[in-house]
């Protein structure tokens, strides 16, 4: 990763690298049942999502969850509850699959046929760093192309190396200041 920021922090400033950034802001995207898994609303709700697809079974596979037929159907049916372990399998499962199924789409929305998204990237706050040693730092917004594919796919693989890397290539477009922006505040985009 790029950065003159040897000792990051040393002097309070706060942040996070790029890369790690843009992996929180993809994983910002995610959204979904807020009632928890051992509430009956949050289960049901869990159970119902996963039971709907091809892919939802798969999920529930990769979280391993493996019960007969039978004892699916009493949870679907409300007769029986899982275990705790098998709660927490399907919480895991369930989030998976909501994992999955935003990466497919945000893709295709930061792509944007090609136009790519115009990214909103924060400087690292710079309130506990003495007035001597700030760096003039600002708001920059800037359209990003060509790393969606890349960056979505590393998010979810949880590589945060080639995070780093496409976060290089983004700051390639911010030009001579672009060392500011190795660490950041936040990024954001609305797609």
């Amino acid at each position: 990763m790029a950065g003159r920021w040897k000792d990051f922090g040393k002097y309070g400033a706060d942040g996070a690298p790029g890369g790690e950034a843009l992996g929180i802001a993809m994983e910002g995207m995610v959204r979904g049942i807020s009632s928890p898994v051992d509430s009956e609303r949050g289960l049901a709700a869990r159970l119902n999502y996963l039971t709907k697809s091809d892919a939802g079974y798969e999920a529930m596979d990769r979280a391993g969850i493996h019960v007969a037929p039978r004892t699916l159907m009493a949870w679907l049916a409300e007769e029986r509850t899982p275990n705790k372990a098998n709660l927490a399998r399907l919480d895991a499962a369930y989030w998976d699959l909501r994992r999955r199924n935003v990466a497919a789409d945000l893709k295709a929305r930061l792509n944007n046929n090609g136009r790519g998204t115009r990214v909103e990237i924060n400087p690292v706050d710079q309130r506990g760093v003495e007035q001597k040693y700030k760096r003039d730092l600002a708001h920059r917004s800037i359209s990003v192309r060509g790393v969606w594919d890349r960056a979505v796919d590393a998010w979810m693989d949880d590589d945060l190396d080639e995070l780093d890397a496409v976060w290089d290539e983004i700051l390639d477009l911010i030009g001579s200041d672009y060392d500011g922006y190795s660490y950041v505040s936040s990024i954001g985009w609305s797609a």
